[in-house]
């Protein structure tokens, strides 16, 4: 069951079970910091997570993300 924008970090197990690519405010979430913080690290190229680019808009890619989860 999804939870709510103001949940709790969600656990890897949860994680593992998103769709291929999420937003950043759901992603930043996971990684407990402000979705602004990690939107400035993509626009600057420093984010820890793999993203996609449309337009304006970006994504996460869950694996990526998964990935960096695992390893800390």
């Amino acid at each position: 069951m999804p939870r709510s924008a103001t949940a709790s970090r969600p656990t890897l197990a949860e994680v593992k079970a998103w769709g291929a690519t999420i937003d950043v405010p759901q992603a930043a979430r996971a990684l407990g910091c402000s979705s602004s913080h990690l939107y400035d690290l993509i626009k600057r190229g420093e984010a820890p997570v793999k993203t996609l680019t449309f337009g304006r808009r970006h994504v996460v890619i869950t694996q990526s993300l998964v990935t960096l989860l695992e390893s800390a």
